[in-house]
């Protein structure tokens, strides 16, 4: 299928050839028909795109601090890879889409092939969109007008935060897109509307909607109009829904504004606020958030769990069908404000100039009948050849940060014969399939499991897939590698466990410390000692929000499960034994199982201990990770994969320093050479188990203030080829 994109590295815009997306559980896909393009947002991003990287960083001085506190902890290099690889990055454009239902996931009970719907999706021939993004459109509303759906919620959230009333004065300050459908909206409540633009065609259509509007470049001072216009009193309420950089226009909307008026900000504008402008008045301020409540939470947009109506009146969702309840009862005209229809194959039509166009609102078309293909061919056929007589075919499953930013990077370099990119999206997965010269972007699993040249998956997915996924590629003869962790849950272990038991494959988990040259080297320096060891491992490991999907129990595992599993690999991989106890405690009177901040007692078949201590409450300009290990009088450190110290050895060969480096290149390098010459696999599978075991076991200990015990149920493995 077709997909407009965006680079935020040039500001090109363009029309690829992507996979279309599969249906998902609690998701609608939908076959696109209209979308409008919002000409103020994507003008923005086009702009930023073709920005040089000072004026990137001056638009952006949040992320310049984080950036600084990369190379503190980093290093300058894998800093300026990190802000590369996030440039180069495709971006998909548009949030306005009209289309039909063409299939329902799994929990969707409420629409069904054939219906008409708009949702948020992008500029795309098919989109996947969660149904609480979904709304039915009106039998009398035709497609183009029911693209204006997903925008006319912005102006509609901005009005319920202003909350008017009959007869009251309201100031809408950019009289663009938005702004004019603020506008009319407002008067359909019965207001009355006072609005400013610079733009004459703007205020001229405004005024044939009953806007008393004023045009800012004939000289008109906003400030003395609306205190003339409201003899004196000032505006009861304004919504800026205006663009501007500097702090101007902020003041002029406290200054005409009543006391105790209120002010919304849907747009964007500087905001160092004059204390004094809102003190003497006693205005109030809010900052608009898009299309209402529900916007960035996940639970609601996508797990798909909604507000109860009587205590959350208006979500998004709600106000996507307010919008629609008005176009289609004649309340709002968005058919005047169309400028343009535009077929998706001329978009240049509208991207090629927009920084200077002068239209309102353009509209794009779609015509295709084609169902669309779960894979395209990125035209890295001839690479794959040459790549292919080495062996071993792989397919990669997931396309977020750990596979740009780590896991393709190293696999290029080894120059694997990496078959798939499977992604939800298709976008991220093409274009890192391109990147790397991989020969199939595919948002199909089934693509990769029916491929008979397809040797191993490499599973990058979010947690909560790994067991499934493990195990359906198990089933098909696939060699699988898991970026940790295994599993989140002792059931899916088990699933796990069994299906390795019936096949003639492995299972690889992506504990990529133990092959850093700094732990390679400080494994050959403790040498043969038989004697137990104590280890201090500490994570220094950041604030995550308890939002975030790691967070969550059932979809990331917590951050025990799903990251500290690193650490307690390294206790059994220094120590050369088995976890058999675990005791921990987390911060707080009554730890949760997603808590984050836990110090963990290992205690080992050998009778070596480690300490792990997780914390997230540290601060980021620290160094994330340091190991310490206490043998046969001897002491080494490892801090922050970048530097390797003893004391008590004899020699002069003990001290190690260089860039950072996490063991990923040499992990991948190990596997690679498993999967083409057989043998034992990298890290035997009853590590795994007892590393994934011991995981659960912190969780419980920590939850529980108990000690608890782990029983071995590994098994001999199978034979490999």
């Amino acid at each position: 299928m077709k997909q407009l994109i965006q680079s935020l590295q040039n500001g090109e815009t363009i029309l690829e050839e992507v996979p279309r997306p599969q249906v998902r559980k609690g998701y609608v896909l939908i076959r696109t028909h209209r979308t409008l393009v919002s000409l103020g947002t994507e003008r923005m991003l086009v702009e930023f795109g073709k920005s040089n990287l000072i004026e990137k960083a001056r638009q952006q001085p949040d992320k310049i601090k984080m950036v600084m506190d990369k190379v503190k902890t980093d290093g300058l290099l894998p800093t300026l890879e990190a802000v590369f690889t996030k440039l180069g990055e495709p971006l998909p454009l548009g949030y306005c889409n009209a289309g039909e239902v063409i299939e329902v996931g799994e929990g969707v009970t409420d629409f069904k092939p054939g219906d008409r719907v708009a949702s948020n999706g992008p500029h795309a021939e098919f989109v996947c969109i969660p149904r609480n993004l979904v709304v039915r459109i009106p039998e009398n509303v035709t497609y183009g007008e029911a693209a204006f759906t997903v925008i006319g919620a912005i102006g509609l959230q901005g009005i319920r935060l202003v909350n008017p009333t009959l007869g009251e004065t309201v100031v809408v300050s950019g009289l663009g897109l938005i702004g004019l459908i603020t506008a009319e909206l407002l008067i359909a409540n019965g207001c009355r509307v006072i609005g400013f633009d610079f733009d004459a065609h703007k205020v001229a259509l405004a005024r044939e909607k009953g806007i008393e509007a004023f045009d800012l470049t004939e000289g008109a001072d906003p400030v003395k109009a609306v205190m003339s216009l409201s003899g004196g009193v000032g505006a009861d309420a304004v919504i800026i829904t205006a663009s501007a950089k500097g702090d101007e226009l902020i003041a002029q909307c406290a200054k005409m504004s009543r006391k105790r008026g209120r002010i919304v900000l849907v747009g964007v504008v500087g905001l160092h606020l004059n204390r004094a402008d809102f003190y003497e008045k006693e205005l109030s301020f809010q900052v608009s958030c898009s299309y209402g409540p529900g916007r960035y939470d996940d639970d609601y947009e996508k797990r798909g769990q909604d507000y109860p109506l009587p205590f959350v009146r208006w979500t998004e969702n709600r106000n996507f069908q307010t919008v629609l309840a008005a176009i289609s009862a004649g309340r709002l005209d968005v058919k005047r404000l169309i400028t343009e229809e535009v077929d998706l194959a001329d978009y240049q039509r509208i991207y090629g100039n927009i920084g200077n166009k002068a239209s309102i609102a353009s509209i794009l078309t779609y015509k295709t009948d084609s169902p669309g293909a779960t894979f395209v061919k990125t035209g890295a056929s001839l690479l794959l050849k040459a790549r292919a007589a080495s062996g071993a075919g792989m397919a990669v499953v997931g396309a977020g940060n750990f596979t740009k930013m780590t896991l393709l990077p190293a696999l290029s370099a080894l120059k694997a014969n990496v078959r798939y990119i499977v992604s939800a999206s298709g976008v991220s997965g093409t274009h890192l399939a391109k990147k790397h010269g991989v020969a199939y972007s595919s948002t199909a699993y089934e693509d990769v499991l029916q491929d008979p040249q397809v040797d191993a998956v490499i599973i990058t997915t979010q947690h909560n897939l790994h067991a499934a996924m493990t195990v359906q590629a198990l089933r098909a003869g696939k060699h699988v590698f898991v970026e940790k962790p295994l599993v989140i849950t002792e059931s899916e272990l088990a699933e796990v466990v069994e299906a390795y038991q019936a096949g003639n494959t492995s299972v690889m988990v992506g504990f990529n410390r133990r092959f850093s040259p700094f732990i390679s080297k400080a494994k050959v320096l403790l040498g043969t000692v038989t004697e137990p060891m104590n280890l201090v491992i500490t994570a220094n490991a950041g604030a995550i929000p308890s939002g975030h999907w790691t967070q969550q129990m059932a979809v990331g595992g917590g951050r025990i499960i799903g990251e500290a599993c690193h650490f307690i690999d390294l206790v059994t991989h220094l120590s050369g034994s088995p976890v058999t106890e675990v005791m921990a405690s987390a911060l707080g009177p009554h730890p949760q199982g997603d808590s984050d901040n836990v110090s963990v007692i290992l205690k080992c078949a050998n009778g070596s201990q480690g300490v792990v201590n997780y914390f997230a409450n540290g601060h980021k300009s620290y160094p994330k990770e340091r190991i310490e290990v206490y043998s046969a009088g001897r002491v080494l450190v490892v801090d922050n994969f970048r530097k390797l110290e003893g004391y008590g050895f004899r020699g002069s060969a003990v001290a190690m320093s260089g860039r950072q480096d996490k063991g990923h290149r040499d992990q991948f390098a190990a596997y690679i050479a498993f999967l083409r010459k057989g043998g034992a696999p990298p890290i035997p599978f009853e590590q795994i188990l007892n590393t994934t075991q011991a995981t659960f076991a912190v969780v419980k200990a920590f939850t529980t203030g108990q000690k608890v015990g782990i029983r071995s149920i590994a098994s001999p493995a199978p034979e490999l080829a």
